[in-house]
């Protein structure tokens, strides 16, 4: 059967999603991480000159390698850019930081799923509750909308409640455009797709502090979260510290479970520092999640690591690649997103409508990238002109050939060829999947 486009049926639901949500005071639940992003301006002129004067070898990337001088910078960035790829490094000194910021000009944005999530889902106007790392003034305010509250000593409080006196925990954010054109050497090297690096000089994030009254306030049965979003950890190197953070995760889920049994948890994917930390937290509290989210870069990565390959422009390998996670870490059920489409995989999920909820992600991650901010209901509407991706129609009607005992579905996206921001559009996405738990 065709794909029947339920886009705007969809967004039509939206207030009186928002109605019940504020009604029932059930509502998503978003962890763990925030900061204040330096988003820097991509200049096509200026990067090439830092590769003129910095790369002085082979562009390459070894996992865990960390950025500590701008040859490192130039090397490993231009290795990524050159596939189009993101990613997330670590920089070890400031002089990195402090040359980036004196050579591009740069604006100051939000960071981190959760919080990214939490403001998409508040410029649309869901209540949203979230949990915070970095609470200092600037983050706080750019989190702030009128339905999104922090659990702070007091309860349940406003991000200006919330908000603290501590200097900001900052990312570097380097985006870059498919198309145009990076010097490596002699050679010409064309940018094949548009996308982001993540450069870390926080030493915060490798711990992931957790806040007491956050885990307190929702254990404690008197209040039931519609769903629970598991992120933030991609910057944990230490397994050690990892291990503690699962198990103080896997104890929160199952206390909420307990007194509310059909809470939602997602558990969402990301590019890792240290895969092992990826892969325990996959193993251990994934199979305890409704769903684990993930996009193609993640998965490929992933197959990687199990030394296995598939096809995942069709859906046959699509379906084999994650069979085969499935397989290896018990998931539940497994949403894949890319700019093409998004779809889910699995067990049948009860109690909502995951179509809608792969649909919504679709259409507020491509707000996002056409307007270059977390989008209004009003500007998601204006969305519903872009044509669906032909990638995704197609990957729709080789959906329709397959047999399969598990639920499949897919949502061909909103496409954009040229997205005027791609920064936190998984994180939007992941925010416009849990609209469908309310």
């Amino acid at each position: 059967m065709a794909y029947v486009d339920r886009y705007a049926n969809i967004l039509a639901s939206v207030p009186s999603l928002i109605a019940r949500a504020k009604e029932t005071g059930r509502m998503p639940v978003l962890g763990f991480t925030s900061n204040l992003d330096i988003v820097l301006h991509w200049d096509e002129e200026k990067y090439n000159a830092i590769l003129k004067e910095f790369l002085k070898e082979e562009p390459s990337f070894v996992v865990g390698e960390e950025m500590r001088t701008m040859e490192d910078f130039a090397r490993i960035s231009a290795d990524f850019l050159r596939k189009g790829l993101g990613g997330n490094f670590d920089i070890t000194e400031a002089a990195v930081c402090t040359y980036l910021r004196e050579n591009f000009s740069s604006e100051l944005a939000l960071g981190g799923t959760a919080a990214q999530g939490s403001a998409a889902l508040g410029a649309f106007g869901f209540p949203v509750c979230v949990h915070i790392t970095d609470a200092c003034k600037e983050v706080c305010d750019l989190m702030h909308y009128e339905g999104t509250r922090a659990i702070t000593q007091k309860g349940m409080v406003s991000l200006p409640e919330a908000a603290s006196e501590e200097i900001p925990v900052s990312h570097f954010i380097l985006q870059f455009p498919k198309g145009d054109v990076i010097h490596i050497g002699g050679e010409e090297c064309t940018i094949p797709s548009s996308n982001r690096m993540i450069l870390f000089y926080d030493k915060m994030q490798k711990e992931v502090p957790f806040n007491k009254a956050f885990f307190s306030y929702w254990e404690s049965g008197e209040h039931h979260p519609a769903s629970l979003l598991f992120s933030g950890f991609d910057a944990v190197i230490d397994e050690a510290i990892a291990e503690k953070k699962i198990d103080r995760m896997k104890t929160f889920f199952e206390r909420v479970k307990e007194h509310t049994p059909d809470v939602k948890g997602y558990l969402e994917g990301a590019f890792y520092m240290n895969p092992k930390v990826k892969e325990m937290l996959f193993s251990r509290l994934g199979p305890l999640m409704s769903a684990v989210g993930m996009n193609e870069e993640e998965l490929a990565a992933q197959l990687e690591r199990l030394n296995k390959k598939a096809d995942l422009d069709h859906m046959e390998g699509i379906l084999e690649a994650l069979d085969e996670l499935i397989r290896v870490f018990s998931f539940r059920g497994i949403v894949l997103h890319s700019k093409d489409y998004a779809l889910y995989y699995g067990e049948e999920m009860e109690g909502c409508d995951i179509e809608a909820g792969l649909t919504m992600g679709n259409l507020m991650a491509s707000t996002r990238a056409r307007v270059g901010h977390y989008g209004t209901a009003e500007e998601a509407e204006e969305t519903l002109l872009l044509p669906l991706s032909e990638t995704g129609l197609r990957l729709h009607e080789e959906c329709e050939q397959i047999r399969t005992d598990k639920s499949l579905i897919l949502v061909p996206s909103r496409y954009l060829e040229k997205p005027k921001y791609t920064i936190g559009l998984g994180d939007t996405f992941v925010a416009g999947v849990h609209t469908c738990f309310l």
